[in-house]
């Protein structure tokens, strides 16, 4: 709870407009958090709140996206609103990874819901920013009143809500349908994501920021946490998400060769990876679960630096158009070896955590299904080309002017090396622990 109260009291230094005051507190309580350590299972218990080794990596990676996007909207207009918008998703999404009732993380999940539908229509870029808004709201709405009917009921037979006191084994589909397609919309799952490059695309550079980084990623941990709890019924329904998952990342990856806007890209790759985080928590192997879990982290340091270094090229050109953006390797040098890194790890190339992930992943499809190999190489061979196809489009050809120069500063430069250095260190960190 002293991390809860800390990130409580900061409220006065967004009403003060201190924005580096507020930068500074979150990288103490980064520091704090990381060294504080969780070694047992839900350890660090209080008030219904504790952590494990899944939302403990998940709150130091809401630490520091967050950081990045008080980064990111330097200069922005009502900057005090901002700040205090940015500290009460972080709040927020404290509470959604740490709550031990499934009553609280139901509440809060929908509470995260309000701070985002302000960030989206107070900064946002267009006036089409109200419908994406909409798209969000009604498409999270409309799939999580269910579950609230839904764990009203299993209350009234269980008398328990928390996690560790929950046991369900129910074969009705229609029950295991409202448990899963709340988490499937947020991930979200191919079919369920049409919301999704509506948002990112309308969204200012902090929103899809923690759109791509943390909101994708509360779906996942919910299908974690209920694959804990009712493993019986996802052994019986597994096969249905994952032939979904699999044939869905398939179709957007080939969907993104043909995007014009940068932003839309990688929101569509968004979309194909955590199909792959699906696959592999459907396969109920450890190897699938740690690999989805750290294919979640890697995209979430990976898609945010991508959203920011397109952000970058946004501010200087006037647009996100591939038929526009070209020759920014000569038009931008200095940003160019981050973007190429950038575009490298999202196609999953070794040493980063994507490619430890991913082969995981691979592991546990042929264990669960020796065929969906073939689907996996589909799917990652398109990945490579769409990334590809990100970076040499608008890096590559003829730039619309004729000048040349390094214009980004030293704090641009610090968050794209920030966004990267996870990926590099996470898988030598692994190898020494092993």
């Amino acid at each position: 709870m002293k991390f809860i109260f800390f990130l409580f009291f900061l409220i006065h230094s967004c009403l003060y407009n201190k924005m580096m005051l507020l930068q500074y507190f979150f990288m103490v309580i980064y520091v704090f958090y990381l060294y504080s350590g969780c070694f047992e299972f839900f350890n660090k218990v209080s008030y219904l709140n504790g952590v494990d080794n899944f939302s403990y990596n998940l709150i130091l990676l809401s630490f520091l996206i967050s950081s990045f996007m008080i980064l990111s909207m330097i200069g922005c207009n009502s900057m005090f609103m901002f700040l205090f918008i940015n500290l009460l998703l972080s709040l927020f999404l404290v509470f959604i990874f740490s709550s031990l009732s499934f009553m609280y993380m139901y509440m809060y999940f929908e509470f995260v819901l309000v701070p985002l539908m302000v960030l989206i229509l107070g900064w946002g870029y267009q006036p089409e920013r109200l419908i994406s808004g909409m798209y969000l709201f009604f498409y999270t709405v409309l799939v999580s009143l269910p579950l609230l009917l839904l764990l009203l009921y299993l209350y009234i037979c269980h008398g328990s809500l928390i996690f560790d006191l929950m046991n369900f084994t129910s074969k009705y589909f229609l029950i295991h349908f409202f448990f899963i397609v709340v988490f499937m919309v947020k991930l979200p799952m191919c079919f369920f994501h049409y919301w999704l490059p509506k948002a990112h695309v309308q969204a200012p550079v902090s929103g899809s920021m923690i759109l791509a980084g943390l909101m994708l990623k509360i779906g996942g941990y919910g299908l974690i946490r209920v694959s804990y709890i009712y493993e019986y019924m996802y052994l019986y329904y597994s096969y249905i998400w994952f032939t979904l998952s699999m044939v869905g990342s398939l179709m957007i990856s080939v969907i993104c060769l043909v995007q014009a806007d940068m932003k839309c890209l990688i929101a569509y790759s968004s979309v194909s990876h955590m199909g792959m985080v699906i696959m592999g928590l459907m396969t109920l192997s450890s190897w699938g679960l740690w690999g989805s879990f750290y294919l979640m982290l890697g995209h979430g340091f990976c898609s945010s630096g991508l959203f920011y270094a397109a952000n970058l090229y946004y501010i200087r050109t006037g647009s996100r158009s591939f038929f526009i953006n070209k020759g920014l390797l000569i038009y931008l040098p200095s940003c160019s070896m981050f973007f190429f890194l950038l575009c490298v790890f999202n196609m999953s190339c070794p040493p980063s955590l994507n490619f430890v992930s991913e082969l995981m992943i691979l592991m546990s499809l042929i264990k669960f299904w020796s065929l969906s190999s073939l689907f996996f190489m589909g799917i990652s061979f398109f990945c490579a080309c769409f990334s590809y196809y990100l970076y040499s489009y608008s890096q590559h050809g003829l730039v619309h002017n004729l000048y040349s120069f390094s214009g980004i500063n030293l704090l641009e430069f610090l968050c794209l090396f920030m966004h990267l250095l996870p990926l590099l260190s996470s898988p030598l960190i692994m190898m020494c622990l092993m």
